[in-house]
């Protein structure tokens, strides 16, 4: 036992894991920062699945039939707004419930992605290219965990640039009254409806534009079980971050690593348990629920007027 850990490399599987933090990570990123933004102004959205599963299906076709991969997240990013714009009106009638309304959504969505993305599962589409940041390294493992999608860039700059806003802007300090006191933010003259609307709609489109990655660079193809659950888990993954961006980006990271287990221990030759290294995403979620679960901590830091808390 003492030799085969000696033998194992340990330096491989960390950067293995590293390239696969950034390459599962991403569309948890956007999907937990969409998120993030919609339970900010006091709404849940569990309709992410759907709108995942139907932003990864439009920017394959988008990408298929314009020869733009970037023109693809475009029309990802748009379906999400529309849906997420749909699950803010909606719920913003008298009597809708956001979490079963959400459910709704998510079934609509992958059911709507399902019929219409038939004729784009054998036809390939432009991909989105890589930046390569390893080019001053002779070793091929490194310069491989160095190939960076633009789109996993771009994430960690918005969670960024939303840490700040939310922080430190007027729209971010109008969002977090509305989502903390409705009735103190409409006593200043603030309409909760639009504010609402907009941030529910903004967190669609970011979660179109992670399900264009999923499409379009990794795994790179569109099929219906493309998913698997990560809009759903990206609740639980904003839960974990407390409700703050920059512990998004930290938090998808984490998620990603767990995701990329099981192919980084495969590509060192270890497949014996290959299916179950698989569940860790999904055994993590279940801690992270247990965890942030217990009675002195039950949704510390949830912004007050979210369903969830009330």
């Amino acid at each position: 036992m003492v030799d085969l850990l000696l033998d194992f490399d340990f330096a491989a599987l960390a950067l293995a894991l590293f390239a696969g933090a950034i390459r599962v990570g991403t569309p948890f990123l956007f999907v937990s920062l969409g998120e993030c933004l919609t339970e900010k102004a006091g709404r849940v959205n569990l309709g992410l699945e759907g709108i995942l599963v139907c932003g990864a299906m439009s920017g394959y076709a988008g990408s298929l039939l314009t020869g733009s991969p970037w023109l693809g997240v475009l029309a990802a990013g748009l379906t999400g707004l529309l849906l997420g714009a749909l699950h803010g009106m909606v719920c913003s009638l008298k009597g809708v419930n956001d979490i079963a309304f959400g459910i709704a959504l998510m079934l609509f969505g992958t059911g709507l992605a399902f019929y219409l993305g038939k004729p784009f599962i054998q036809p390939q589409a432009p991909m989105l290219p890589s930046i390569a940041l390893g080019g001053w390294s002779s070793d091929p493992q490194l310069q491989n965990a160095l190939q960076i999608n633009g789109l996993f860039i771009a994430g960690a700059l918005l969670a960024a640039l939303l840490h700040w806003g939310l922080r430190n802007t007027r729209w971010g300090l109008v969002l977090r009254l509305v989502g903390d006191h409705a009735e103190t933010a409409r006593a200043l003259g603030y309409r909760l409806l639009p504010v609402r609307v907009a941030a529910t709609a903004v967190g669609g489109f970011f979660a179109g534009v992670g399900g264009a990655y999923l499409s379009l660079y990794y795994p790179g193809s569109w099929n219906e079980g493309l998913s698997s659950g990560q809009g759903l888990m990206a609740v639980a993954l904003v839960i974990f971050a407390r409700w703050q961006p920059l512990r998004c980006l930290m938090a998808a990271l984490i998620f990603g690593a767990a995701g990329a287990l099981g192919p980084a221990l495969q590509s060192l030759g270890i497949t014996s348990g290959y299916y179950l290294f698989n569940a860790a995403p999904y055994v993590l979620t279940l801690l992270i629920m247990i965890v942030t679960c217990r009675p002195d901590r039950t949704l510390g830091g949830a912004p007050g007027e979210l369903s969830l808390t009330r």
